[in-house]
């Protein structure tokens, strides 16, 4: 089979991995700000043949339904199939996978070439009360892809990535009807042949699929140009028990409660997307992505509200706090990059402005369009950012952005080798809340570190910014100390999560709910909001043989 993973143990392929060697920087960074030695020996993975895989349960009788309809090459068992499609790739997950504690993973893993497979696969599944489970490209980090603990019947992981391509595009419209299989370079590659763009680049977008972005309500990082992947998404094709679910690529409609805004976020709850039809657009003339400077985040954070408030319209409003800025900076590599544009030079004048370069924040701002159009949002933007005291610093942070923006996940798994437990929250409030929440979640993580007895990290940055507000990204990091990594995890992402519910921000903005984020449901919705969830799961799914227990139990 064609269809490829990422490696059992981490995120991305074999062979490609994060290193500190040409980041001078970066060591003694880490070391200062968790105790961390990126010098050390680091702990490797455990072989694969170390890890004690649970037996399979699959029934001889579901095996021979699956054979029938998809034939044996198709209907897959082994060891690592079936731990390759237990979990995503959250700290969680990967804290777990290399302890080798492993519960209850697939049975079998089934790979259908096309929507009328996948109806029989569902169909033999409901016939023999098993559980089936989607699975896309496995980046999911909120516990989506997990079969519940004390599961005891059948588990099986539908894996589309043979569903994978663009089926046709409206040129007229801007629409394209794509498979929920394709990964996102493989859509982009398909579109781009044709001159076209999806636009949706999430972090996650080299190892996740059309369907998996909508079935945990995505965002990319050019959303604010082209939308999160709720704004793309016209239409759906759902396959749930007994029948096939089919929503039309109209621009608006008045038909009720909204089947295509229920489906948007389901987590395979309420079935198995098999495609979607998406708005697409010409490729754009000229994109650029340009840093800029601001002396504060309270003014930066400004300068991005009044950005949204404005006449412009950028593809990226991104600015980073002080601490992910000196981490930026941390990372920087010998002589390139942010040398050029942290010049001896620039930091006289900055000084000489009476900045506190300790408080200095990083952003970047794309632009997307016509020479023209660039030329105009740049002006506009040049000075908004003057009036909030920001200064422009040219094209070359922004190379770096493209380069560097698809590493994060390498990153964390770099520090895991070397004894450090990283991970992120992302919510998302209006403007008028969002410097509280900021300043309460970074209060309540330190409280976390020093219960803890550890020397912590919380950085953040504003991603994606809306009229009324915008999302705010966290990324925490420390040093695990003795005893179960995951109960001290628990201990900051808790009062991570909670800051936010009590700052009146959402539980997620783009990671979803999953698992790992249910027990913030209610705060969130009411719990009026939980029980007409539930209700629709019941109704859709009344034997729960669809991804049971994410979401709500």
């Amino acid at each position: 089979m064609t269809v490829q993973h990422m490696k059992w143990w981490g995120w991305g392929v074999d062979g490609v991995a994060f290193s500190h060697d040409d980041k001078p920087s970066l060591a003694p960074f880490v070391q200062k700000v968790i105790d961390v030695d990126l010098n050390a020996p680091a702990v490797a993975p455990l072989a694969f043949e170390e890890l004690d895989v649970p037996k399979s349960q699959l029934t001889e009788d579901l095996e021979k339904a699956l054979s029938g309809v998809l034939g044996a090459e198709y209907v897959v068992s082994t060891d690592l199939d079936r731990v390759v499609h237990a979990f995503g790739k959250s700290l969680r997950d990967l804290v777990r996978i290399r302890a080798s504690d492993l519960r209850r993973i697939p049975d079998v893993v089934v790979y259908p070439a096309d929507e009328e497979q996948i109806v029989a696969v569902l169909d033999a599944v409901v016939a023999a009360d098993a559980v089936l489970i989607p699975f896309g490209g496995g980046s999911n980090i909120a516990g989506s892809l997990e079969a519940p603990a004390d599961e005891t019947r059948q588990v099986v992981s539908l894996d589309l990535g043979r569903l994978n391509k663009v089926l046709s595009i409206d040129e007229e419209s801007g629409l394209a009807q794509i498979q929920a299989g394709a990964l996102g370079p493989d859509l982009e590659k398909q579109l781009g042949e044709r001159g076209w763009t999806l636009g949706h680049f999430p972090d996650s977008f080299t190892h996740s699929s059309l369907g998996g972005w909508i079935a945990t309500r995505s965002s990319g990082m050019q959303s604010d140009k082209y939308g999160d992947i709720a704004d793309i998404t016209k239409a759906l094709r759902v396959v749930q028990p007994g029948r096939t679910l089919a929503t039309r690529a109209v621009p608006v409609t008045s038909t009720g409660p909204s089947v295509r805004e229920m489906i948007l976020g389901s987590e395979g709850r309420l079935g198995v997307i098999t495609e979607a039809t998406v708005q697409v657009h010409r490729k754009p003339a000229k994109r650029v992505v340009l840093g800029y400077f601001f002396p504060d985040w309270k003014r930066g954070v400004a300068a991005m509200r009044a950005i949204a408030a404005s006449d412009a319209a950028p593809s990226i409003t991104r600015i980073s706090d002080a601490r992910e800025t000196s981490f930026s900076f941390a990372t920087r590599k010998t002589s390139k990059g942010f040398s050029k544009f942290m010049s001896s030079a620039l930091v006289a004048v900055l000084k000489k402005r009476g900045w506190d370069l300790e408080q200095m924040c990083l952003s970047f701002i794309g632009y997307e369009g016509s020479e023209e159009h660039v030329a105009r949002q740049r002006k506009l933007v040049k000075k908004i950012v003057s009036d909030h005291g920001g200064i422009g610093v040219g094209e070359g942070p922004g190379a770096l952005y493209d380069q560097k923006k698809f590493d994060t996940p390498y990153i964390r798994d770099f520090l895991l080798d070397r004894g450090a437990l990283a991970d992120v929250s992302e919510t998302s409030a209006a403007w008028s809340k969002l410097m509280p929440l900021y300043d309460t979640t970074v209060e309540r993580a330190n409280k976390a570190f020093a219960q803890l007895g550890v020397k912590g990290w919380i950085m953040c940055h504003l991603s994606h910014s809306y009229h009324s507000g915008a999302c705010l990204y966290f990324t925490f990091a420390f040093k695990a100390g003795e005893g179960d990594p995951i109960a001290q995890y628990d201990v900051v992402k808790s009062a991570v999560q909670q800051a936010f519910i009590d700052s009146a921000g959402t539980l997620s903005h783009h990671h979803a709910v999953g698992t790992e984020h249910s027990r913030w449901l209610g705060d969130d919705i009411s719990e009026a909001g939980v029980q007409m969830v539930s209700g629709i799961f019941s109704v859709v799914d009344p034997g729960r043989n669809l991804n049971p227990g994410k979401i709500v139990q």
